[in-house]
């Protein structure tokens, strides 16, 4: 290959890793501090703290004069504004915006109103997508959520129809605790710290912002997803009632009130839509048949696709034979009829059932996220005893501000040491090696922060070894190409030599360490995984830098720039 095509996969390499690392790099240094607390807290604070900011915002806007500037800290304002003017067919104010044609932008205070609300929610909301999506940090290193699980007896007893004993208690627990670690791996939340406490709870730490939709994502589906037949006659009749009485709509405690008038066999419960925040809102009341039509544990794969008519994201799945034949005979059984998809108690989805389905099913009315998140779900199977959260905290780093503080200090320290003696043993060639393991450490954190890895103190010691191959590599490299160098040969056939001898040597070093790697993060779990994850990372970096990058640099200084000496040695 050309110099010139190697210096272009390179620059494209370094390109690409800028894109890859520039998430996170904005997250921690570009961001405030205050608006990544608000994006990390929950939907619900999200919203009111928008609907706060509208609140606010509108009144000092009517408070202003009509003719008085638009201040700078309503500049966002007028871009909307300008975009409102446009989709009304209405010319578009020139020069300084008055507090006036802002509201001339609206028919009303409440688009003013919905615009200001709609400006912070998706400033939030987006910012929170970003936190999801960088390198985060372990716990040992900053924190993140404890949340302590509890299993609820009372419904797995109803569920069974008997009373059942701690061992049984304890043992579908633990058969809880496997499918959440399976959950929070595919979830793409390494790292996490699941324990059983007593015979009945767990304790689960996720590193990471203190953000509850984490948590909620892979505990989605806690109690089961099930399928009934809609009464849509008793439903009208529910709907009417509560609409003639609102008081009867639920019961003291704020859940749906199950009304004396339907006969035995049937159940209310609601409909929700995600509103703009991705919250479920109750849109109205259905009725279902009690008996469960068919149990999500016949599940056997889900997968998330779109449907091609309505573009509206949808979940697929496949059951097992016995699903299959449940199926078949319910939708034979019900032809016309509306069957409703539940989960966790809440209708998420409803359609008519127009001809038999027998083992390929689809279901829609979730958003793409929710979608990715149920495919994941019903993956992983049902929980065999259902959760509650009983307690949900931030917590700090485990190892300790100044533990951290030490160790990243160490880390440091040893990295310079090594620049400095690459610099002063090998001289020039060793500054070409310098750069090498400066891009390899820049490679390496672009490819975990593109899959969203977990940066812990074991994942540094990895970063760590993988430096130390790294400058082993150079080593062996520029100890070959002095031998050669010392035999009389040019500068340009020393580097070839050395390059060419040192190759394969490198390779079988890195390729048998690569080997140990993917074993340790496929059987491993926790801090080995993640150990094993960045070294696999490492690995290959480390061999681009070395073999590829290095030998880009030392070619354009003997063939472009004319060197005809090597600085390879300090005795030399």
């Amino acid at each position: 290959m050309t110099k010139r095509g190697r210096l272009f996969i390179v620059l494209l390499v370094v390109v690409v890793s800028g894109l890859f690392l520039f998430p996170t790099a904005r997250w921690y240094f570009a961001v405030p501090q205050e608006t990544k607390d608000l994006a990390t807290g929950s939907k619900e604070q999200i919203k009111e703290y928008a609907r706060g900011r509208a609140t606010q915002e509108l009144r000092d806007l009517k408070s202003m004069a009509l003719d008085a500037s638009v201040p700078s800290a309503y500049d966002y304002l007028i871009a909307i504004s300008k975009e409102s003017y446009k989709n009304r067919n209405m010319d578009v104010p020139k020069g300084t915006w008055t507090v006036e044609e802002v509201m001339k932008a609206y028919t009303s205070e409440q688009g003013l109103f919905n615009a200001i609300e709609n400006y912070y929610r998706a400033e939030l909301l987006d910012v929170k997508d970003e936190g999801n999506s960088i390198l985060q940090l372990g716990l040992d290193l900053s924190g993140g959520m404890s949340v302590l699980l509890e299993a609820n007896r009372a419904s797995y007893e109803e569920k069974v129809g008997e009373a059942v004993d701690d061992a049984v208690i304890s043992q579908k627990v633990r058969e809880d605790m496997e499918i959440l670690n399976n959950r929070i791996d595919q979830f793409g939340v390494t790292e996490p710290d699941i324990r059983l406490q007593g015979t009945d709870q767990i304790l689960v730490e996720v590193p990471g912002a203190a953000d509850p939709e984490r948590i909620n994502s892979f505990l989605m589906g806690k109690g089961s997803l099930t399928f009934h037949i809609v009464n849509q006659e008793l439903s009208q009749r529910v709907e009417e009632y509560v609409a003639a009485n609102p008081a009867e709509k639920f019961t003291e405690t704020g859940a749906i009130k199950q009304h004396d008038f339907l006969d035995a066999g049937y159940m209310v419960a609601g409909f929700y839509e995600n509103d703009a925040y991705g919250i479920d809102e109750l849109q109205r009341l259905v009725v279902l048949d009690e008996e469960v039509g068919l149990d999500g544990i016949h599940i056997m794969e889900a997968t998330t696709g779109t449907n091609p008519i309505t573009g509206r994201p949808t979940v697929n799945f496949q059951l097992d034979d016995k699903g299959g034949e449940l199926f078949y005979k319910l939708t034979s059984t019900h032809q016309n009829d509306t069957l409703a998809v539940v989960m966790d108690g809440k209708v998420k989805s409803m359609a008519t059932i127009n001809e038999p389905i027998r083992s390929s099913v689809q279901i829609s009315g979730f958003s793409s996220e929710e979608a990715a998140a149920l495919a994941i779900v019903l993956r992983t199977a049902a929980l065999p005893i259902e959760l509650s959260v009983i307690n949900q905290q931030a917590v700090g780093a485990s190892l300790g501000e100044d533990a951290v503080s030490s160790g990243l200090q160490a880390i440091a320290i040893g990295f310079i040491l090594v620049i400095i003696f690459m610099t002063v043993y090998y001289r020039r060639a060793g500054m070409i090696a310098d750069l090498a393991l400066l891009l390899n450490l820049f490679f390496m954190l672009a490819i975990l922060s593109a899959f969203n890895l977990t940066l812990t103190l074991t994942s540094i010691a990895g970063l760590i070894l993988t430096v130390g191959m790294a400058v082993d590599a150079n080593v062996i490299i520029f100890e070959r190409i002095k031998e050669e160098y010392l035999l009389g040969k040019s500068a340009e056939a020393s580097v070839k030599a050395g390059f060419k001898k040192a190759f394969w040597t490198i390779m079988d070093a890195n390729i048998t360490t690569f080997i140990a790697a993917l074993v340790l993060s496929q059987l491993g779990s926790g801090s080995v995984a993640g150990f094993a994850n960045t070294l696999a990372v490492g690995i290959v970096s480390s061999m681009f830098t070395a073999l590829f990058v290095s030998h880009l640099i030392f070619d354009f200084a003997i063939e472009q720039m004319g060197v005809k000496k090597l600085h390879i040695d300090w005795r030399m």
